[in-house]
Order: structure tokens, then sequence, then C-alpha cells
């Protein structure tokens, strides 16, 4: 049912920015009077799920769900049409239209993700407004497991305190800055100390089989009890928290591996809190020191019990034009350090590149809207960005090939156009191939 839940998500998120993304070439290419011979969602390679001639437009579905395309008459593109080319150019077509026409078909695409990411970071500050946790309210510091982080000298009960030159003030800006960073400054036991980042960091994160940073101390927090676990029928409710074993208290989740690896095989007494109420429960620890308990987190409820505090904030709907235009903004530029540091060899960061898996797997495995459109925003603003770059075959090469023609008042030739679009598309074959086998290998061997 997790499958289901977290495929469905990914298709519809998937199919929405594709549609959109189609309709910004689309609807100024009919405004121009461009004909438009396809509008397919997925590719159809030798056959089509569905399709419809209306007009001059044949819509369609097809079965490889790698993206979507609109094949426009008169235009070099990866249908690689050289027989309609060879013809001589007719008015309905791209080719025969004024460059700034064909500019604005080309950004339509772009146009229209950036747009959207917009209005969904508007309605989503309008409508859940923003939650966060403040990072002067964490008493006893992070929780730190990566080797990686250890072996650069952080541990467990570090406060972070800023990142390169950035005061961390709320616990999200710790993942957001780290991309890219230099330096950790960290608070030990009243002590500040600043810790280097490799150069290669970025890398080295992407090797290794933990990904976690620094993460939230929280309680032991009941979720789930596995059916094979022998804590199977003892009284237990999902968001009851353990807070002592054997009369000793243990506030972090953290603190429990060690003290349950003490205890293999025995029998436990644990303190448990349900609401308010202090109940004792009997627990078999396994032999290998665990509870076989899936941990649940719930940032509310341990804002109540003192652990942080949870910082609400809720705006106008005139604010969240503001609020929306601050997130879109942030996020792009965000994106294009990223891409600079993957095109940075000697970060090693372009191990950290995914393909379709990587999208898929930041879907959460229960429905969520909030989490769809926030990711949903995330993807069209990664494809508009991505759709920028100016390699051949990418709306961006197109645009690239434009700007030249406007400015030196020079065409391309067709014939260089086709072989431009040639080593576009083997370029754009090329980096699916190293995103998706990147997805394969750490499948293997993470």
């Amino acid at each position: 049912m997790e499958f289901v839940i977290k495929i469905s998500q990914f298709l519809l998120s998937l199919s929405l920015l594709i549609i959109l993304h189609e309709l910004g070439h689309f609807i100024p290419a009919k405004a121009f009077k461009t004909r438009v011979e396809k509008f397919y969602l997925f590719f159809d390679v030798k056959f089509s799920l569905f399709k419809k001639k209306i007009g001059d437009t044949v819509y369609g579905i097809g079965w490889l769900p790698l993206g979507g395309y609109v094949k426009i008459s008169g235009m070099i593109d990866e249908s690689m049409d050289t027989e309609q080319m060879a013809l001589p150019p007719q008015p309905w077509e791209f080719r025969s239209k004024p460059a700034w026409q064909r500019l604005i078909i080309m950004l339509g695409g772009v146009t229209v993700n950036f747009i959207l990411a917009y209005f969904i970071y508007v309605f989503m500050a309008f409508g859940y407004g923003d939650e966060d946790i403040s990072a002067a309210s964490i008493k006893d510091g992070y929780w730190v497991e990566n080797p990686l982080l250890i072996n650069l000298g952080f541990k467990t009960g570090d406060n972070v305190i800023a990142i390169d030159d950035k005061k961390i003030v709320n616990e999200s800006d710790i993942k957001s800055n780290f991309i890219g960073a230099k330096s950790v400054t960290i608070e030990r036991d009243g002590v500040q100390k600043t810790i280097d980042l490799p150069q290669d960091f970025l890398g080295q994160f992407s090797d290794g089989k933990n990904h976690s940073l620094f993460e939230l101390r929280i309680p032991f927090m009941v979720g789930e009890v596995v059916d094979s676990s022998k804590n199977k029928n003892v009284d237990l409710k999902q968001k009851d928290i353990i807070t002592a074993i054997n009369g000793n208290e243990i506030k972090y989740f953290d603190q429990f591996s060690s003290v349950l690896s003490t205890l293999k095989g025995q029998t436990i007494t644990a303190t448990v809190l349900r609401g308010n109420e202090t109940l004792s429960r009997q627990l078999q620890v396994n032999s290998n020191g665990k509870l076989e308990i899936f941990p649940a987190n719930s940032p509310r409820r341990f804002s109540e019990l003192g652990y942080f505090d949870v910082i609400k904030k809720e705006y106008s709907f005139s604010e969240s034009f503001g609020i929306g235009y601050d997130k879109l903004t942030g996020q792009i530029s965000s994106y294009f350090g990223q891409l600079k540091l993957i095109f940075s060899p000697s970060t090693g960061a372009y191990k950290g590149v995914g393909g379709f898996k990587a999208i898929f797997d930041i879907f959460p495995d229960t429905w969520s809207w909030q989490a769809f459109w926030s990711i949903t925003a995330f993807l069209s603003i990664m494809l508009g960005v991505l759709n920028l770059l100016p390699i051949p075959a990418l709306d961006g090469g197109h645009v690239m090939f434009l700007l030249y023609e406007m400015v030196s008042g020079r065409k391309p030739g067709d014939k260089f156009m086709e072989y431009a679009q040639m080593v576009g598309f083997f370029i754009l074959i090329a980096l699916v191939l190293f995103a998706n086998g990147n997805d394969i290998f750490k499948a293997i061997f993470n």
C-alpha cells in the first residue's frame, strides 16, 4: 500500500508538471498561429496508449513515462523530421515566424514552471503557513550518527551555531545551507568551535550509506511494533513515549541503543508516558539489543513536553504573495548553486546526482497534500532550471540560438541545427543514463 501511495504521488506530480510545461509552449504557439502537430503526455515510442486528433493536433498519452512533448511544425526538435524541413517554409510553421515570437514559444515552458511554483508557494503560505523549530530552544544539541561527520570531529550534543557565515536561526536552516558549505561553527560544552569541511565533502557524503546530518534529539515515541516482536501483545499505543528503563530515565531516542545493548535477551521494565498518565510495561529485548518497535515523530507533542519550541507563522493572503516570491527566488538560486557544484568535479557533488528513483524516493509513503505540493513546487523549479541549460535539444539550447540570431541578424542553417540537435540529444541521453545509473549503483552497493 505504501508503494501505491508513493507511485501515485510521483505519477500525479510528474504528469501535472509535464502537461503544464508543454502547455507553456502550446499556448503561445497557437496564439502566433503556429501549427502544433502533437501534444503528448509521456513518450509514444512505437505506439500510444491513447490518442485523438482534434483540428491539426493529435493529443495523446504515451507508454514511456520519461517526459512529454509538443511537436511544432517547421521546428528542428527531438523528432528530427528532416523531410518536413527539406520542403519550402509554410506560413504556419515555426521557422516562418519572427525570432521574437519563436523566443516566446520556447520560453513558454520554463515560464509556466516558475509561475506554477510561485503560486504553489503563495497558496501554501496562505493555507498552511510556516512551521519550524527554533534553534535557540534546542537544549542538548543534535544527534550525530553519520560516520563522515563523526570522523570530521562532530559528535552528538553539538549545537550548530552557523554554517559558513550564516547564523542558524531555525532547525531547517541547517539542511538548506549545508550544500556547498565550507565550515560549520558549533558550540560544545559552552565553547564555540569551527570545523572545516573537505572540498569533496558532498562526494564523500553521497558515497556513504548514512545520509543523515544533524538530527533532532527526540524521545522514543512508539510508532509501530513489529509483527514478529515478542512485544507485539504488550499494551502499547501509538504516540506512547518510553521515558525510562528499569527506573533509569532516558531522555532521548539516541541513548537507547547503548543502554539496550547491555540488556540483550532480558525482560525490562519500561516507564511509558501516555498523554499525562505514567504507566509501567514489561518489554522483551531481543538478542540484538532491540525492542523491535519502530519510532514515531510528533514535533508538536515534543514541543509540549519541552524538548524544543515549534514556531508557527501564519500569513494573510496579501502577505503570502511576498512569501511565495521569496521562496521561489531562494529555491531557484539554491538549485543553480547545486548545478554549479555538480559541474565542479573537485567537489564530488556529481556523485549525488539521481534519476527517477531519487525523485520517487522523496515522496512520503503516506498521503499528504502539503508534502505533495511542496515537492511538486520544487520539481517544477528543477524542471525549469534544467530546461534553461544551453544544451541543444533543451529549451535553453533553442533560446541560445535564437538570441544569437536576434543579436547577429543571421539565422543558423538548418543543417547546423540538425547536427546541434543530435549532439544535444546524445548529451541528454548520457546525462539520463548517468543519473539513473547512480540510482542503480546506490541501490546495489549502499
